[in-house]
């Protein structure tokens, strides 16, 4: 688990990972970071309370580089791969061996359940596990089981990370979606089974909301620029939408200040994308408290156009 500014959630999850009814040895690293919060104190007190829980230090703060660290200070067949924003159900890693074992996998992994506790939580959650908010892959929006091309986080063999190298460093984010690249081209098999279903705290603010998905847009670009064979259709929606925005916003304001006249069509990007997204938010707000709904135009916003701009940007530089 690499933790960094995990002071709030830090405890629960590794107490989560703890009440495993698992049927075999468990251990539990702790890959910390510098952290700007209490997250070091917490990690050394859960350590010092449970035999089974180690730290290791994560000097880079870097997420692929911790998980390196907490994978080679253990020795056990299985990794299992957790988040300090995340909380494994009961039976969670004994399900997850038993498909590595009924499939042969060399990963296998599940859906991300994000759980929100605020208003402004639980619309991210919802538009985190819609369609509308971050597209149809399987563990956002569920589906049958079956390959995949990758999953949450992820229960893996350790000879093939060890055959594979690990996680590539030079990710800041993505770093899962490259392991399981490498992993599928290798002829492994990465395999999404909807029953591990794990709970996931999403971002708390507006502005960590928007530079989470920034960093993921620039990542998801340099996923494409090494990789270009994976690029998709669905990659460019966020980007071009921006672009239309913008240039349809700037546009608008140029018919208004008296400009040509044939820019006023320049208004209908923005205000087609305000309508979808008004629009989408009322579908996919269905069932949400009324606070929850009034915060989800701006959740759904601000997921595309960060993203969107972290794409344009690129992660070079980073």
């Amino acid at each position: 688990m690499p933790v960094l500014d995990e002071e709030r959630h830090l405890e629960s999850a590794v107490r989560r990972v703890l009440a495993q009814e698992y049927p075999g040895p468990l251990e539990v690293v702790l890959a910390v970071a510098p952290s700007r919060d209490r997250t070091v104190a917490v990690a050394a007190r859960l350590a010092a309370e449970d035999p089974r829980v180690r730290t290791v230090a994560n000097a880079s703060g870097r997420t692929p580089a911790g998980l390196n660290a907490a994978i080679a200070a253990t020795t056990h067949p299985v990794v299992v791969r957790v988040d300090g924003h995340s909380v494994l159900p009961r039976g969670y890693v004994r399900r997850a061996v038993e498909v590595l074992r009924q499939t042969g996998a060399d990963n296998v992994g599940g859906i991300m359940d994000p759980r929100g506790e605020t208003p402004f939580e639980q619309a991210v959650a919802r538009a985190m596990s819609s369609r509308l908010g971050i597209g149809g892959a399987r563990f956002h929006v569920g589906g049958e089981p079956g390959p995949a091309e990758t999953v949450y986080l992820g229960v893996f063999r350790r000879q093939v990370l060890e055959r594979l190298g690990g996680y590539d460093e030079r990710f800041t984010r993505a770093q899962d979606w490259e392991l399981n690249h490498r992993i599928r081209a290798a002829g492994g098999t990465v395999w999404f089974s909807p029953d591990l279903r794990v709970s996931y705290r999403p971002r708390s603010s507006p502005r960590a909301l928007a530079r989470q998905f920034y960093r993921t847009g620039q990542w998801r670009r340099e996923v494409v620029r090494r990789y270009p064979d994976t690029a998709s259709p669905r990659y460019v929606a966020a980007p071009l939408t921006v672009v239309l925005v913008t240039v349809g916003s700037a546009l608008g304001l140029v018919a208004a200040a008296g400009g040509p006249r044939w820019a006023v069509v320049g208004a209908a990007a923005p205000l087609g994308y305000c309508a979808l997204v008004a629009g989408g938010s009322v579908v996919a707000g269905h069932g949400l408290p009324a606070r929850a709904r009034a915060w989800l135009p701006l959740v759904l916003s601000t997921m595309h156009l960060s993203w969107g701009l972290g794409f344009l940007r690129g992660a070079e530089g980073c």
